[in-house]
C-alpha cells in the first residue's frame, strides 16, 4: 500500500470514529411483531372509532336497516330465511373493506403512519393492530346484525345460529384485511372507494349468490374456486339449509387461510405515505 493510500485509509477510519459514518444510511433489520405494540395500535383504532358516530352507524346501523327493508319487502315469503344468513355474512365484509381501506389511507395521507413508523412500531404491529381492532368490531357487528335478523325480522336459520355469527365475523375480518392490502394501491379516498367494486363485485357475481356455481360456465366456476367470498357464501348457504359446523369446517378453514394471506399481503404492501 502506498503512503497516499495509507493516509486515505487513516482519514476514513478517523472520520468514521468521529461519527461521519452516520451519513451512510443504515437499513433497520426487520423485527418480530410485538404483542404490546399490536394491542396499543388496536386500542388507538378503537378509541378513534368510538368518537366517530358516523362510522359506528355505518358498521352497525346500516346492515340492520338493509335487512329490515328486505324483511319488509318480502314479508310472508321465504326470501329472508333463504338469503338472510348470506346477507348477514356479505354486509360485514363489504362495509369493513370500505372502512378499513379509507381509514388506513387517511392515516397515510395525514402523515400519522409515517410518524408511527419512526417509532419502534413495525408494519406487522400496525397491520395486526388494525386487524385485531376490526375483528372486535366485526364480532359486535355480527352479533347485533344476527340478533336483529333473528329476533326482530324473524329470520329462521335451520342450522346453528352461532355458526352464522362465526362466518360473518370471519368475512368481516377478511374484508378488513383486503382493505388494508387495497389501501396500498390507492392515492386518495376516492380511489379507495373505486377499488371496492373492482375487488368485491367479481366475487359477488361468481360466489354462487346469483346462480348456482355448478350451472356457471366452466371458466367462471374455476375462477370462483380461488376467490374467498365463494367459501363464505357456501358455508352460509349450508348453514341456512340445516348444516352444522362440521359440514362447513372446510370452508371456514379456507376463509382463515385467506385472512392470513391478506394480512401478510397487507404487511408487505403497506406504505408509510402517499406519494
Amino acid at each position: 500500500m502506498s503512503t497516499h493510500d495509507a493516509r486515505s485509509a487513516a482519514t476514513v477510519a478517523t472520520g468514521a470514529s468521529r461519527g461521519e459514518r452516520a451519513n451512510v444510511p443504515v437499513r433497520r433489520a426487520p423485527r418480530a411483531v410485538s404483542p404490546r405494540l399490536t394491542l396499543a395500535t388496536a386500542g388507538r383504532v378503537l378509541r378513534q372509532i368510538r368518537h366517530d358516530p358516523r362510522t359506528i352507524a355505518l358498521l352497525v346501523v346500516l346492515p340492520c336497516v338493509l335487512l329490515g327493508l328486505i324483511a319488509w319487502m318480502f314479508d310472508g315469503t321465504p326470501v329472508l330465511d333463504q338469503f338472510g344468513p348470506i346477507l348477514v355474512g356479505l354486509f360485514p365484509m363489504i362495509i369493513m373493506f370500505l372502512v378499513t381501506s379509507v381509514t388506513t389511507l387517511r392515516e397515510r395521507q395525514s402523515g400519522t403512519l409515517e410518524r408511527l413508523m419512526t417509532m419502534p412500531l413495525g408494519k406487522g404491529d400496525f397491520v395486526g393492530g388494525y386487524a385485531l381492532a376490526f375483528a372486535l368490531l366485526a364480532t359486535v357487528q355480527a352479533l347485533v346484525v344476527v340478533a336483529f335478523a333473528v329476533w326482530v325480522c324473524g329470520m329462521d336459520v335451520s342450522g346453528p345460529v352461532w355458526v352464522v355469527v362465526l362466518v360473518a365475523v370471519l368475512d368481516a375480518i377478511l374484508g378488513s384485511c383486503l382493505g388494508l392490502a387495497a389501501s396500498a394501491l390507492a392515492r386518495s379516498e376516492f380511489q379507495a372507494v373505486q377499488l371496492m367494486p373492482v375487488i368485491l363485485f367479481p366475487q359477488l357475481i361468481t360466489c354462487g349468490l346469483l346462480m348456482p356455481r355448478d350451472e356457471m360456465p366452466a371458466v367462471l366456476e374455476a375462477i370462483s374456486r380461488v376467490l374467498p367470498l365463494t367459501y363464505g357464501v357456501s358455508a352460509l348457504q349450508d348453514v341456512a339449509a340445516g348444516g352444522t359446523f362440521a359440514d362447513v369446517s372446510g370452508a371456514v378453514a379456507v376463509i382463515v387461510a385467506f385472512i392470513v394471506g391478506a394480512i401478510v399481503l397487507g404487511t408487505l404492501t403497506l406504505r408509510r405515505r402517499t406519494e
